[in-house]
């Protein structure tokens, strides 16, 4: 039996083995990849489907948070940009900091989506006349200066900087600041549920004592109103945060901001409603138009390249760019 079945395989393979070459050969231009990725016009997160509000209000628009699609840069998808329009090869290096690596950025973007979600949360309940109160600050480190002397990682949360409870980015700062170059600096630290001692060491530069380090600040905070925002685990980064913020608010009062458009945008948010600039707003707005969205929405710094992606792509979008949560919220209302 196995004589037979051995044969007949040796007789497959020899009498189509260029047919199994090619199939392998095609395999492989789609799974080796190159140090590269195509960036491509994204689409939109409907937040409709994503934020609930306890007791919240219905809306009749949708409101939705741009992205930008990500292909693998295997050789098939490399040669297709050079002939697709908006199709851009970048260098997976070109993606990430000075001295970090792949994991150190993803675990850095989890973190900025997680601050988007909590200062949209507190900045839209504020401007909805909910009473809310930080309860507590978690300071998340994202990102290792090259010239650092230190054991703390990218994601590390600091539980006390020299014995000294920190639950602030000003504590943090003022302590770092009030040592001399050279300094030990010892922290204590929270890294996948387990706490250790980790230490950065002091150093001068143009503007005063660093420990050569930045943190997210994330947020527990009390509300009169219970809000959730979901998202996958394979998204993340803080882009989302000014449209997560506007569907939060558009569930916490009566009057419906979307008026019944498609309102698709993209911004930075911090707890004060306070709108930053994005990358990516050329693969966003045309996203947006894609998805027939009639208003796309952006930080003011961005605004400038959108209305020129919008003219050379003949796009058929409003587009508004927008300083504050506020300025957003009056802008839709008309």
């Amino acid at each position: 039996m196995f004589t037979k079945i051995y044969e007949g395989t040796k007789n497959f393979i020899i009498d189509n083995y260029k047919f199994l070459l090619l199939i392998v050969g095609i395999n492989l231009l789609f799974w080796v990849e190159l140090p590269y990725v195509v960036e491509t016009p994204g689409g939109s997160i409907l937040l409709n489907e994503r934020v609930e509000v306890e007791n919240g209000y219905d809306y009749d628009g949708q409101l939705g948070m741009a992205y930008v699609s990500v292909v693998r840069g295997s050789i098939p998808y490399l040669l297709a940009s050079l002939f697709i329009p908006n199709w851009d090869i970048v260098e997976k290096d070109d993606m990430l900091y000075d001295n970090e690596s792949m994991a150190d950025m993803l675990r850095r973007d989890k973190l900025y989506l997680q601050e988007a979600i909590d200062n949209a949360t507190i900045s839209a309940l504020e401007h909805a006349g909910k009473d809310v109160k930080i309860t507590k600050e978690y300071v998340n480190v994202a990102y290792i200066d090259p010239k650092a002397k230190t054991d703390l990682q990218t994601g590390d949360l600091i539980l006390n900087v020299e014995d000294k409870k920190i639950s602030s980015m000003d504590e943090l700062r003022e302590i770092i600041e009030s040592k001399a170059a050279g300094e030990v600096i010892t922290f204590k630290i929270e890294r996948d549920g387990k706490e250790k001692e980790v230490t950065a060491t002091a150093y001068e530069t143009d503007d005063g004592i660093k420990a050569g380090i930045s943190a997210i600040i994330t947020y527990d905070y009390d509300s009169e109103v219970n809000v959730d925002v979901a998202f996958k685990s394979s998204e993340s980064g803080p882009s989302g945060g000014l449209m997560t913020a506007l569907a939060i608010y558009n569930s916490l009062v009566e009057e419906d901001i979307t008026k019944g458009r498609y309102i698709i945008g993209t911004g930075t948010i911090d707890k004060d409603g306070n709108v930053g600039e994005i990358g990516g707003v050329k693969y966003k707005i045309i996203g947006a138009a894609k998805k027939d969205a009639d208003i796309f929405l952006c930080p003011v710094e961005n605004l400038e390249e959108a209305l020129e992606v919008k003219k050379e792509n003949d796009l058929n979008i409003e587009i508004k760019g927008v300083k504050t949560l506020e300025e957003a919220i009056n802008y839709l209302l008309g």
